[in-house]
């Protein structure tokens, strides 16, 4: 495997670039995979059922995205995707195909200082979307947010989201276009599968789809998830923080201006983000010094 200093392995290839790497193996990722986060999601509702009680958990867990109105669901429905990560990382180990830090990017691994940098333009954005959201529409709920609510969501939504991408953009995008070899097909067919994974109306579904498009090109063309990861992030810790605040709630059911204004907040943001880490040079540093893993 080789790489000049100007061109890094396409993304959504690289896995092919590894001499153990087989096109099975990912699908022995996947098994092995998806036995340990079913064990990581018993644990899980295990604990939290002891906690809280299995007559307050069950009804949040078998219910839809409503249900994320209440403080300890979204514990629990983040703390289950954040265990992608854990559940890819040991079945990679397992199966040893390609190195774990192959999954965050072809530039040498997952860069922290990307990530930081990516935050920062569609925090802005999002910030004047929401105080502006919050004045036209007023409060929709009660205020529920509290410091720990704040504090949980600041360290475990990021966590949520690099994991989302991780198994998204990393293992499902990366091994689609390690089997076919066309990006652009890869990126299309992981954009269907992340939005039939939301139970969300149509107008919900189709615009997921869309975020999930934005997502893959985002990977595609950086090289790496932290732009994706970061964007992603930034738009699940504020629309956690608007439906805690009581200015927005959480629903299944998108009606269309929702869905269009959120379209409309997600290309301008998607734009900006893109543009101006193009021109900063973000997407282009390798990142072999800040390897997750």
């Amino acid at each position: 495997m080789s790489e000049n200093d100007n061109k890094f392995s396409d993304y959504i290839t690289f896995p092919r670039t590894f001499d153990k790497y087989k096109w099975y193996k990912p699908l022995i990722v996947l098994v092995i995979g998806a036995i340990i986060y079913l064990a990581l999601q018993m644990l899980l509702v295990t604990i939290c059922g002891m906690v809280y009680g299995f007559e307050v958990i069950s009804p949040l867990i078998m219910g839809g995205y409503e249900s994320l109105n209440s403080e300890i669901a979204s514990y629990i429905s983040y703390l289950s995707v954040v265990m992608f990560i854990p559940s890819i990382y040991v079945a990679s180990k397992i199966v040893r195909d390609r190195p774990f830090s192959s999954y965050s990017s072809s530039r040498g691994g997952w860069n922290w200082k990307l990530y930081f940098k990516c935050l920062t333009i569609p925090l802005a954005i999002y910030l004047i979307y929401n105080i502006l959201f919050a004045i036209v529409n007023g409060r929709q709920g009660p205020n529920t947010l509290t410091l720990t609510f704040f504090v949980i969501c600041l360290i475990i939504v990021p966590l949520q989201c690099i994991a989302e991408e991780y198994f998204m953009r990393g293992f499902v995008m990366q091994t689609i276009g390690s089997w076919f070899k066309i990006p652009v097909l890869a990126c299309v067919l992981q954009a269907v599968i992340f939005a039939l994974m939301h139970s969300y109306s149509i107008l919900g579904v189709l615009g997921v789809f869309i975020d999930g498009l934005i997502l893959g090109f985002f990977a595609w063309k950086t090289n790496g998830l932290e732009p994706g990861s970061a964007f992603h992030s930034v738009n699940n810790f504020m629309s956690a923080m608007i439906v805690a605040l009581g200015f927005d709630v959480a629903t299944s059911t998108i009606t269309l201006t929702n869905f269009v204004s959120s379209m409309i907040l997600t290309f301008v943001t998607a734009f900006a983000l893109y543009y101006i880490g193009n021109r900063q040079g973000w997407f282009s540093e390798k990142t072999n010094e800040c390897k997750l893993i």
